[in-house]
């Protein structure tokens, strides 16, 4: 008697090749910035708290690593800083702004309208 398990494979987000090669960038710049501080990888994996397999595809740019490890690594490498830079100046978002462009302006609200009074009497009842 045999037991199939099947394991889903991981799924490698597909990328442009612009954005691909930004993340080489990425991967080589901290590698770099590694080797200059003389660290091992063993030691920023383990204060990452990573694996050192992990750390390999983080230097080697890898879109399937989460951005938090991304973060982690910078972080032992004391880069956190540059995190905060992503997106800072946003020159499309201010070329449409300075083009005036506004957003949707809402749909003015709808009048409630008064319920009818009650013809049943029961304001008689009620002494009024």
């Amino acid at each position: 008697m045999y037991i199939k398990i099947y394991i889903m494979g991981k799924t490698i987000p597909n990328l442009l090749p612009k954005l691909r090669r930004i993340l080489l960038g990425v991967g080589e710049n901290l590698k770099l910035a590694r080797l200059r501080r003389k660290y091992s990888a063993e030691i920023v994996a383990q204060r990452a708290g990573i694996t050192r397999v992990t750390l390999s595809k983080v230097e080697k740019g890898d879109p399937g690593v989460a951005l938090g490890i991304y973060a982690r690594v910078m972080q032992v490498l004391r880069l956190e800083d540059g995190l905060a830079k992503l997106a800072l100046d946003d020159v499309l978002g201010r070329k449409l702004q300075d083009a005036g462009l506004t957003p949707k302006r809402r749909a003015p609200k709808r009048k409630s309208e008064t319920l009818p009074q009650d013809s049943s009497g029961a304001d008689k009842l009620r002494g009024e």
